[in-house]
């Protein structure tokens, strides 16, 4: 299960009422045309390719113009709009819920994977594969109410620091791309992310850094029930998995929830690339974005061989039929939005 895993100022440009519609786009590819809508982004093909995009199928006199209500754009969270080395950021959450949890379960001492993590052993939590990492987040995931579990999450961001860039984990998304939601939701775009991690985990402030709302936000899902409580009705959150939100399920979650495809998308790994393939068989003309990780001095370096965020085949098809990947070290003038301060 891909777990999840922030810190957005948005500024939203209010253009002055005009006569009619057309005139109201008009002044809108101006205004773009004369600002550099991706400042963070160097120049190049990349950034030219986005902004092409952009303007063509926002222009009414263009043939590939696409209407406001079908310009969707789906984005993975985890190594797309911020950093998922050296771990995912939920298996963090999940690794501090454990130590905290410890106390009222001493059997954990004894019990895998609960005694690599309280014994500091990352190898051995390794070795317990998928099977042992579910295991994991069921049991700190779990057994409470969506409300206590969205508290939880928060007072952990608050306090939590990630293990090797010694900052919050809300520091850690990428300003360019925060520039670039921005940018397509100044010309009209409604984002989604669609993403592996947990959704309320996700839910629980992501929105504030994003600027996505709560219901935009598509994620992998425990099983909950309904519990009237005696007229104080809660939502409870079981130890058991509803639906993983990775791979084919993206494309799944996409038409059952948004109930249209996409016309931009952007992962950066095979998790997400169902989604671009389902992105890239819309009629309507599509940008498909991938992340390439290839930064190993402000970020990390990594694709085909990688332990999580692996790209493989996605990397082989964005190759074969022409979509844009990024290369980290060249195309963005900076990483992390606390960069910009140190320039």
């Amino acid at each position: 299960m891909k777990t999840i895993n922030i810190i957005l100022f948005s500024i939203i440009l209010v253009f002055a009422s005009c006569n009619s519609n057309t005139k109201e786009v008009k002044k809108s590819n101006t205004i773009t045309q004369q600002t550099d809508p991706l400042p963070s982004w160097n120049k190049g093909k990349t950034k030219s390719a986005i902004i092409s995009y952009v303007q063509d199928v926002t222009d009414k006199n263009s043939p590939n113009f696409i209407d406001v209500a079908d310009r969707i754009a789906t984005f993975d969270n985890d190594g797309n709009l911020w950093s998922e080395q050296p771990a995912y950021f939920q298996l963090f959450f999940s690794i501090d819920r454990v130590k905290e949890l410890a106390p009222k379960h001493p059997e954990w001492k004894n019990e895998q994977p609960f005694k690599a993590v309280l014994d500091g052993d990352m190898q051995e939590l390794a070795k317990q594969g998928e099977h042992g990492i579910v295991k994991l987040v069921m049991a700190t995931h779990t057994g409470n109410t969506t409300e206590e579990y969205d508290s939880i999450v928060k007072q952990w961001v608050s306090k939590a620091k990630h293990p090797t860039k010694n900052v919050g984990y809300d520091k850690l998304v990428y300003q360019p791309m925060l520039e670039l939601l921005e940018y397509l939701r100044a010309n009209d775009f409604k984002i989604y992310i669609v993403s592996g991690g947990g959704v309320d985990f996700m839910r629980a402030f992501v929105t504030e850094i994003y600027g996505i709302p709560e219901k935009q936000i598509i994620g992998s899902r425990v099983k909950t029930e309904y519990d009237y409580n005696n007229g104080n009705p809660v939502i409870n959150r079981l130890p058991e998995l509803e639906f993983n939100n990775d791979k084919a399920g993206k494309a799944i979650n996409i038409q059952k929830i948004i109930g249209k495809k996409p016309v931009f998308s952007s992962g950066n790994s095979d998790g997400d690339l169902a989604m671009m393939q389902w992105t890239a068989s819309n009629k309507l003309k599509s940008f498909k974005l991938y992340v390439h990780h290839t930064d190993s001095i402000r970020e990390w370096a990594y694709d085909r061989d990688s332990h999580i965020g692996r790209l493989d085949k996605g990397l082989d098809q964005a190759n074969k039929d022409g979509w844009t990947v990024i290369d980290m070290a060249k195309d963005w003038k900076v990483v992390y939005p606390f960069e910009l301060s140190d320039k």
